[in-house]
């Protein structure tokens, strides 16, 4: 009967809890970082991530197709990923896609790090999807895993334990989208264009976009938007939810970029080890029933009871002063 189904669901939470408890305390303990792994980059100069100092020869060239940069000042913690292939409308091909998969796992273990902003360097452009014209020399078989690679490294986008945002200034289509899809949130200029549009090329989005797409804006606009190959501006974007802010597109072209920045500053004043544990609770969370999120609710909370944030923010708040959070 229903108490029997009720403790075999309570039965698989003690195992769950326990791995949401590790889950809860990898993200808990990564937010403290490796020191000494490499000298973070400061100021506001274009830097590559994590071979900074062995950029020669055509190596510098392709560093800098994803430009990495760590803000200063008041915007301290916030990272910002910029697209830079303008020759090919910031195209996702094998060189791209290794730079952004090394990145995130450097990002993933830095403790500074509190925001990540994906955007792009070329006006006009977020990201077109694959590069076609690589994939036009490729053999069938390295089709195959090319396609892996991209869902694998949009993939380690999404898992980044800390907020992501996708500036989108400009237009954003197949591979391009389903990168903005792995972001937490997604912001766009009013004409900026979005779609998946692989259907017009006999292939489906495949590197998250039949599953992200509908997790966002729902299933049966999700199966119009495939279906049709539709492209959407900015201002439809947010009447369906694909985007949760639209912004008009001022003279230098990063309306949606700003915007994205004014949001990461109003995630830096919070507690770093909390909202890493709620990014994890609700990404966990949104897969399963509520009984259970519940418990997984109840296992990531547990994760910041212990830290010195928790303590520093309950003494700030008797203080009437701000938090000065450490980060565990």
């Amino acid at each position: 009967g229903a108490g029997g189904s009720m403790a075999a669901a309570l039965g698989g939470l003690g195992l769950l809890q326990g791995r949401v408890r590790l889950a809860a305390a990898a993200a808990a303990t990564s937010s403290l970082g490796r020191p000494g792994r490499r000298a973070p980059v400061r100021g506001d100069a274009a830097a590559a991530l994590p071979s900074a100092g062995r950029s020669y020869g055509s190596e510098a060239k392709e560093e800098e197709e994803l430009r990495v940069r760590y803000l200063d000042d008041e915007h301290k913690g916030i990272v910002v990923l910029g697209l830079n292939r303008s020759h090919a409308k910031n195209a996702l091909n094998k060189n791209l896609l290794k730079m952004m998969t090394k990145t995130v796992d450097a990002l993933k273990s830095d403790k500074k790090v509190r925001t990540v902003i994906f955007r792009s360097e070329v006006p006009g452009i977020f990201c077109a999807g694959a590069d076609l014209k690589e994939r036009a020399k490729m053999h069938s078989s390295e089709v195959s895993s090319f396609v892996s690679k991209a869902r694998a490294t949009i993939n380690e986008m999404a898992n980044l334990p800390v907020p992501t945002i996708a500036a989108i200034d400009g237009t954003a289509l197949g591979g391009g989208l389903e990168l903005a899809l792995a972001c937490d949130i997604r912001v766009a200029a009013s004409s900026a264009k979005m779609g998946l549009v692989e259907t017009k090329l006999a292939i489906i989005p495949g590197a998250g976009g039949t599953q992200r797409l509908p997790r966002t804006i729902g299933v049966s606009l999700a199966k119009e938007l495939i279906f049709s190959a539709r492209i959407v501006d900015g201002e439809e974007a947010k009447s369906i939810g694909l985007i949760s802010h639209v912004v008009e597109q001022n003279e230098a072209g990063d309306a949606a970029y700003r915007r994205a920045l004014a949001l990461a500053k109003e995630f830096l004043p919070q507690g770093p080890v909390a909202m890493r544990v709620a990014k994890l609770a609700i990404n966990q969370g949104m897969e399963v029933d509520l009984v259970t999120g519940l418990a997984i609710e109840e296992a990531c909370y547990a994760q910041t009871i212990p830290t010195k944030d928790r303590i520093e923010g309950l003494l700030a708040f008797k203080e009437k002063r701000p938090p000065r959070y450490k980060g565990e």
